[in-house]
């Protein structure tokens, strides 16, 4: 199990890294919420890790704290929900909006994540209900004004990062367009696109 990995930051594109470890490069998913928080190419960072090891596919995901790693192995345990949608439910809502939607018994705001059908989230409220006490509350996003100008691609690179996260094309499209104003950066585009999906 690889449990940490510390080294240079050398490309990101939600939700995928590259980090050069000694001269290996390693391939890791991190949820946005993760993302949201890393340093810039070519500065050094440290992730918690989860390894996982399956027939077709050897797969690292990353988190900045170990209660999201926490989370996610927790969520991993639910049936019908693998890594992938984990790692999406995480980038869709933060941890107390997330225990929050499972403590009120709010399927309505599951259902709005990627992959997360009926079923899915009155099982995700039904199996993670009990889990989750000891998780608390954390603090909501920081949504504070970008200081960087809007770049020509951004726009792509955010509706680019939702697809990845499993949401339909013209659904990534709608919702980056519905935020989009010039002084966004792309991530400011996701933050605001995936928090105005939660709370409608």
């Amino acid at each position: 199990m690889i449990g940490r990995i510390k080294g240079i930051l050398l490309e990101k594109q939600a939700p995928e890294l590259l980090i050069d470890v000694q001269g290996i490069g390693y391939e890791v998913l991190v949820s946005l919420t993760s993302y949201f928080d890393l340093p810039a190419v070519g500065e050094s960072v440290m992730l918690h890790t989860h390894f996982v090891v399956r027939e077709d596919v050897q797969q690292l995901y990353g988190f900045n704290e170990v209660r999201e790693r926490e989370l996610f192995r927790t969520l991993i345990k639910v049936t019908g929900v693998g890594p992938k949608m984990a790692l999406a439910i995480l980038s869709g809502m933060n941890a107390s909006e997330f225990v929050h939607a499972v403590q009120s018994d709010d399927t309505a705001k599951l259902v709005k994540l990627p992959g997360v059908g009926k079923k899915t989230a009155e099982r995700l409220i039904v199996e993670m209900r009990d889990r989750l006490e000891h998780f608390g509350e954390s603090s909501e996003l920081d949504l504070s004004p970008p200081s960087s100008s809007r770049q020509p691609d951004t726009v792509k690179e955010a509706e680019s990062a939702l697809i990845s996260l499993g949401y339909k094309p013209q659904d990534a499209a709608r919702m980056v367009n519905a935020v989009a104003q010039d002084g966004l950066s792309s991530q400011d585009l996701i933050r605001l696109s995936l928090k105005s999906m939660v709370k409608t």
